[in-house]
């Protein structure tokens, strides 16, 4: 049996994002698909002798990574989840740290992240070998030892190779929802005047301007989401800014969702930079019809489906609200997400990738027949020449 462990970031559990959903959606259905998957976390201590292949995400978390492939020495792919987010930290990010990232690059920034939750105790210090050689050139040294990536779009490999200045083998794994769950239901109603913004609540979701957009309007806009840390400052501004019309709901489990998702006829996620847009995913498999930023990989995945908007302007983010609102809902969309966007097609993919490394090129004893070569014809860019080296 191929065993594989999920290595993932330390707060995985106690902040939820979107890779929370990923991992744990992707880790279930391998299990299905005959694969032993265990998910641990970075700060664990890991007995690596068990697995064949390690399976790390969120290639902007380097230090993590650098640890545990040193000690290892086993093969290891990356689902990459590379998010930009240097346009908010340099330019909207407020206090001091916003005053400091204005004068950094991008790399640099990311680098005094890892400083600051290590000194703050939100993170341990995994890798002194990330501390020595930076952001940029540890990012760098991953990609050449990975056996392949995982991004979630070409886009998002498209910007790996071009920041990174290297090509490598990889399978575009897009994220999914589970369509058990999301399953909409035409004969209830859905209300025009209800707006949802499903994330956590942080700057880069831009929650703030959202609020500001919808201040005082007919539209009834429910926030759900908990404070991500760190970010309390700005959680209190969405509350200091909000008006009667806006709602804040904590955080709820997916099941809970469904019921909101049903109800809204539009979601709103108008983000500083968004890899998918998880919420934006789940929302429109139930019918809603979505804004989304205009940075980032959106378009690849909703292509003319969604209404987009520029984060730093309320007044394009409630024009598209309004277009939304006043659409007819867009079973298009919500059928290329079931035959497309599922956690079963990315769980697959992913097999692949992995027996493709284990097995370089054999044969392979996946288990399930259906399994033939449709997620190989995704290497679509099947390139593996080393990263140019750069400084940090």
């Amino acid at each position: 049996m191929t065993r594989v462990a999920m290595i993932v970031r330390s707060t995985l559990y106690s902040s939820r994002g979107g890779d929370t959903t990923q991992v744990l959606q992707t880790a279930r259905l391998l299990k299905h698909l005959g694969i032993f998957v265990d998910i641990r976390l970075t700060n664990e201590s890991i007995n690596y002798s068990q697995y064949n292949l390690l399976h790390f995400f969120n290639i902007t978390r380097p230090a993590d990574i650098l640890h545990h492939i040193a000690k290892a020495q086993l093969p290891f792919v990356i689902s990459t989840i590379l998010i930009d987010y240097s346009e908010y930290d340099k330019y909207h990010r407020k206090g001091l740290s916003g005053i400091v990232f204005r004068h950094l690059p991008a790399g640099h920034i990311e680098y005094l992240k890892v400083f600051f939750r290590w000194l703050r105790g939100n993170d341990k210090m995994m890798s002194l070998t990330y501390a020595l050689k930076g952001q940029n050139k540890s990012i760098r040294e991953i990609l050449k030892k990975a056996g392949l990536i995982l991004p979630n779009s070409a886009s998002e490999y498209k910007r790996i190779s071009q920041q990174y200045g290297c090509q490598k083998k990889h399978i575009i794994v897009p994220n999914g929802v589970d369509g058990n769950l999301f399953s909409f239901n035409q004969h209830i109603k859905k209300d025009p005047k209800m707006v949802l913004c499903v994330a956590r609540i942080e700057g880069i979701k831009n929650q703030l301007n959202l609020i500001k957009a919808l201040n005082h309007t007919d539209f009834h806009l429910f926030i759900i989401g908990a404070c991500a840390p760190n970010q309390h400052s700005y959680y209190e501004s969405c509350w200091a800014a909000a008006a009667s019309n806006i709602h804040f709901i904590e955080q709820l489990p997916q099941e809970s969702l469904v019921y909101y998702y049903q109800k809204a006829k539009v979601h709103a996620l108008p983000s500083w930079f968004e890899t998918t847009g998880l919420s934006s995913l789940e929302s429109a498999a139930m019918g809603c019809n979505i804004v989304i930023s205009d940075k980032g990989d959106t378009e690849e995945y909703f292509g003319s489906h969604a209404e987009y908007c520029t984060p730093d302007s309320p007044q394009s983010i409630l024009s598209a609200v309004i277009r939304a609102s006043l659409k007819p809902l867009n079973d298009s969309l919500r059928i290329k997400i079931a035959n497309d966007y599922t956690w079963q097609k990315a769980s697959m993919r992913t097999a692949e990738g992995y027996f493709s490394i284990i097995h370089k090129g054999g044969e392979s004893d996946f288990p399930n027949p259906e399994m033939t070569g449709s997620a190989i014809n995704v290497l679509d860019m099947n390139l593996q020449t080393p990263c140019f080296q750069h400084s940090t």
